[in-house]
């Protein structure tokens, strides 16, 4: 489950308020972590989410059990630009600087009720964090419309997406370990296949969705939408042809085709005998063989060697090693 996710139903849970929660407003150079991430304290000093890689979360347990007695916000800087800094005794090394809010919470705020529902129907949920002004009493986490602009003075404006959607095309056992890895990072993974056997809620009890169709059927009921990630994975032709023919012309963030190139030319050429100009434009995108070149071998690690590949996608990279990068990490 995504971090914002589980904590808005660890807010929701009885016995978790009050609490406080921590939320990365603002960094300065190089973090562990963009803007967006937090940590819930409950009032037993139960945590859930991340601000660091656990270099700060010490220190800010230690300060949230303060806002839990007097119950006023406070926003922190953490300055990690010295090349040897040792304030927090472990080295940092971040070099960066990172501002965070602390907000004590009494009751379940609007966005933590409203956040599976925006999510579900794959809505964007747009927060507005106030962490600067003279009155701390206003500081906090706000829920705000959909056509809210820039918010006010001193909030920053967060436009929270929904989990990638990704749809498994092939319901074999390769397609196991990628459904539950996919789960794990948060994303909604649907799962389909022709073949009702295969396509079970036993065999994919991490998916979102599962579902058994005839292949010409499947797309349409499904019905992925343009930021849907898509992988066709059936290993038989008569299958995979049907589907990715019902994705031509569908705008998608994402279209793979596990198998070697020749039999990916196949298919495309076979598409273009009724659709030229659409499996032209399908051909140009579809990432086949699918995955990165990890020199992955099995199940696992092919279905790593995907995630990493739309991974690199929906964060508009290339997948190349972060050595060679020559900007910032998070830029």
């Amino acid at each position: 489950m995504p971090e914002l996710a589980a904590i808005a139903a660890a807010l929701g849970e009885t016995g978790n308020l009050p609490a406080v929660l921590a939320t990365l407003v603002h960094v300065e150079g190089s973090s562990y972590r963009r803007p967006g991430a937090r940590l819930l304290v409950t009032a037993d000093g139960r945590r859930l989410g991340a601000i660091s890689g656990g270099c700060l979360e010490e220190d800010l347990v230690t300060r949230a059990r303060g806002i839990l007695g007097h119950g006023v916000a406070e926003v922190v800087t953490y300055d990690t630009t010295a090349e040897n800094d040792l304030v927090w005794g472990v080295g940092l090394g971040c070099h960066g600087v990172v501002r965070v809010l602390l907000e004590r919470i009494d009751a379940v705020p609007a966005w933590a009720t409203e956040l599976p529902s925006a999510w579900a129907g794959g809505r964007l949920l747009t927060l507005g964090v106030r962490h600067e002004g003279p009155d701390p009493q206003r500081w906090g986490t706000r829920l705000l419309g959909d056509d809210a602009a820039g918010g006010e003075p001193g909030e920053w404006v967060q436009r929270v997406k929904p989990p990638p959607a990704l749809y498994v095309l092939g319901a074999g056992d390769d397609a196991q370990p990628l459904a539950t890895l996919a789960a794990t990072l948060g994303w909604h993974v649907t799962v389909g296949d022709p073949r009702p056997a295969f396509a079970t809620r036993e065999r994919f009890p991490a998916a979102t969705r599962v579902l058994a169709a005839p292949a010409d059927q499947l797309i349409p009921r499904l019905n992925p939408g343009p930021d849907a990630l898509v992988v066709v994975m059936t290993h038989h032709y008569v299958h995979d042809l049907p589907l990715l023919g019902a994705l031509l012309g569908r705008p998608l963030a994402y279209v793979g085709l596990l198998g070697p190139r020749r039999r990916a030319a196949r298919i495309l050429a076979d598409l273009a005998a009724t659709a030229p100009a659409a499996a032209a434009e399908l051909g140009r995108r579809l990432r086949a063989p699918v995955g990165l070149d990890l020199g992955a071998d099995g199940p696992e690690q092919v279905a790593l060697a995907i995630l990493a590949e739309m991974q690199a996608v929906l964060g508009g990279r290339d997948g190349r090693p972060l050595r060679e990068r020559e900007g910032p990490i998070h830029g």
